[in-house]
């Protein structure tokens, strides 16, 4: 008696719906990487491409193809430009990561022979372009002269958040708070002083007060300053009204002015120091003021590449001599 077989039933296959890949298993390409980080710093499609000189299809493409593996969108798509997202910040995070550390790999290869080759990004204050960066420079030049040295000018909040984003590799500044975004690899205090024409009435004194100073007619320095904050406590003691003829938030201005005997104006010592040379202006240390902390600055957690370590290293001992001189 032959048993009868039931024949195997095949359960149809289920549709499988593709699920978001961990962090830890995106194929991210260098183009794509390379692409969403102009993106986010133009916050436009357009001017991405304009910069990477590709079309503006060609870095669409690779943005919706980084979106399509991460499922889900990095930038919010407004009627003035593009915003990441929340996924596009945490992204941008890696990305900066990603990016830095491949040039720092390029650079440690040359590193293998010393320090030939390799590029600095540096954003710093106008005070420093007169006297203190020109004087850093020239000594990367003379030790390391195959090193290129990029350099733009910010106020001191602005100058550290360029280095956050990863648009530039150490900020100079007057830094009033620290951040934990940030790693500070040199600092020196320096006096807030008047500064005043050698003919004026206060420049006999070898120190002054600022009720001295309000005697006078003044020239303060703006809120985008570092000066303005850390006068601001003084202006606030302040009982006299204030004869202020200009407020502004160039350096030039404030030394030509107090040059022309037009006012006293407020400044660290740098940026004047071609005019103290010359008996042209005197810097009077404002008795009671807090120091100004000149700063180096770089992205924590960063590892230098070589030649972004020596022009820390050169700046390092810039600021150290400059603080033991003052």
């Amino acid at each position: 008696m032959s048993r009868s077989l039931k024949p195997a039933v095949r359960k149809p296959a289920a549709t499988a719906l593709p699920s978001p890949r961990p962090p830890t298993a995106l194929h991210l390409h260098a183009r794509a990487l390379r692409y969403f980080d102009m993106i986010r710093r133009c916050g436009s499609i357009r001017e991405a491409a304009r910069r990477l000189h590709v079309s503006s299809s060609a870095v669409n493409r690779q943005l919706l193809q980084l979106e399509a593996e991460i499922g889900m969108p990095l930038f919010e798509r407004l009627q003035a430009g593009l915003r990441l997202s929340a996924a596009g910040e945490a992204l941008s995070r890696h990305v900066i990561t990603v990016l830095q550390d491949a040039q720092r790999l390029s650079a440690d290869l040359d590193a293998l022979e010393g320090v030939r080759r390799g590029a600095v990004e540096v954003v710093c204050v106008e005070a420093l372009t007169a006297d203190f960066l020109p004087g850093v420079i020239e000594t990367m030049a003379a030790r390391y002269p195959g090193v290129r040295i990029g350099v733009r000018i910010a106020g001191s909040a602005a100058a550290a958040a360029t280095v956050v984003s990863g648009e530039a590799d150490v900020a100079l500044g007057f830094v009033l708070h620290r951040s934990a975004e940030l790693r500070q690899v040199a600092v020196g205090r320096f006096a807030l002083g008047a500064l005043v024409h050698p003919s004026h009435p206060l420049a006999a004194s070898s120190t002054v007060a600022f009720a001295d100073c309000t005697r006078h007619p003044l020239v303060m320095p703006g809120p985008a300053l570092s000066l303005h904050w850390e006068l601001a406590p003084l202006v606030a003691a302040c009982k006299r009204p204030l004869q202020v003829v200009v407020n502004t938030e160039s350096l030039e201005l404030m030394k030509e002015l107090a040059r022309r005997g037009v006012g006293v104006a407020f400044v660290n010592g740098f940026g004047i120091e071609r005019e103290l040379r010359a008996g042209q202006l005197r810097h009077l240390p404002l008795r009671g003021a807090p120091p100004s902390d000149l700063g180096a600055y770089v992205r924590a957690g960063r590892v230098l590449p070589p030649a972004v370590d020596a022009f820390a290293q050169v700046v390092a001992a810039a600021i150290e001599a400059r603080a033991a001189s003052a």
